[in-house]
């Protein structure tokens, strides 16, 4: 016979501001305020930012039921947090948070937001902190408003993987030449290249927006919400055995993008620029690289 059931339990993940990040550099604030002032810069709106971060961490928590349970967690431990599959979880902070905290999500609620809407753009962290109680309450219902984000996932034939909502990034670890066998559609070509990123219509405003300004011939970026991934090899080297022919494509359905690594060592993998958070890439290891089965479910307004 099954036990009562748990009350929700809410998720807040944060990032240190950048008052913080002074601190811990500099120890008080006096001496980051001296650091910042012989360059000709004032901490002062550093210092706002962090009390509009802590004002809008306040209200989240007041708007938090009493009798539901609830978790904090940092950015930098979020590979280390188990998600239960009826959180609900509110990042507050800046956009590459809500990237930051979806790889590691199966379908819960994600609540972005924006502390300081001066500071930060909200592309995805939209929401104001009076916003969440209501919202809150629609998603332990499971009828809170959101819009499904394609995520994309790379897994390796020994079953690691890698999920992103941005993009992946396949390459070397430093800034020697990424060295690999590239395969989609049954087209093969070996390449020497800056790393390759395969990004979704999340990230086609960021990384792949620029390269894509550079490319005459690039293939037309996905929408926000699009089930499409695109892929592009940076600034590949025609030689006697590497090619330039296969530099950028489509994903869209079952299609993968298949590679081989050709590293003695360096081969990286990994997604939304943590690269803390990778798999090795190097000789011999295989990889593909897909549209993710699951979607970000990012609460809207």
């Amino acid at each position: 016979m099954n036990g009562p059931r748990k009350p929700p339990r809410v998720v807040l993940v944060t990032r240190s501001t950048w008052y913080e990040c002074l601190l811990a550099t500099h120890g008080t604030h006096s001496q980051a305020e001296f650091f910042l002032r012989v360059r000709d810069e004032s901490i002062e709106p550093v210092f706002e930012q962090h009390g509009q971060f802590l004002a809008a961490r306040s209200a989240v928590l007041q708007a938090i039921p009493v009798e539901w349970r609830r978790s904090q967690i940092a950015r930098d431990d979020l590979d280390r947090f188990l998600f239960e599959p009826d959180d609900i979880v509110v990042a507050i902070g800046q956009d590459g948070l809500i990237a930051n905290t979806a790889k590691y999500l199966r379908g819960q609620f994600l609540l972005g937001v924006n502390p300081s809407p001066a500071h930060f753009p909200g592309v995805l962290v939209r929401l104001r902190p009076d916003e969440v109680g209501e919202l809150l309450r629609a998603a332990a219902a499971d009828r809170a408003p959101h819009e499904h984000r394609t995520m994309a996932i790379a897994e390796t034939d020994d079953g690691q993987t890698v999920r992103a909502l941005n993009e992946i990034f396949i390459g070397h670890a430093s800034h020697q030449s990424a060295k690999y066998v590239l395969e989609r559609a049954g087209s093969l070509e070996s390449q020497s290249s800056s790393g390759v990123i395969v990004a979704t219509g999340t990230g086609a405003t960021g990384w792949a927006a620029s390269i894509h300004r550079e490319r005459r011939d690039a293939p037309a970026l996905p929408g926000g919400a699009e089930r499409r991934l695109v892929y592009f090899a940076r600034e590949a080297w025609p030689s006697a055995t590497t090619g330039t022919l296969m530099t950028a494509g489509i994903l869209d359905g079952d299609d993968e993008l298949r590679m081989t690594s050709r590293m003695n060592e360096g081969g990286v993998v990994f997604g939304d620029g943590i690269e803390g958070d990778r798999i090795p890439f190097d000789w011999g290891r295989r990889l593909a690289v897909r549209i993710a089965p699951d979607t970000l479910r990012l609460v809207t307004r």
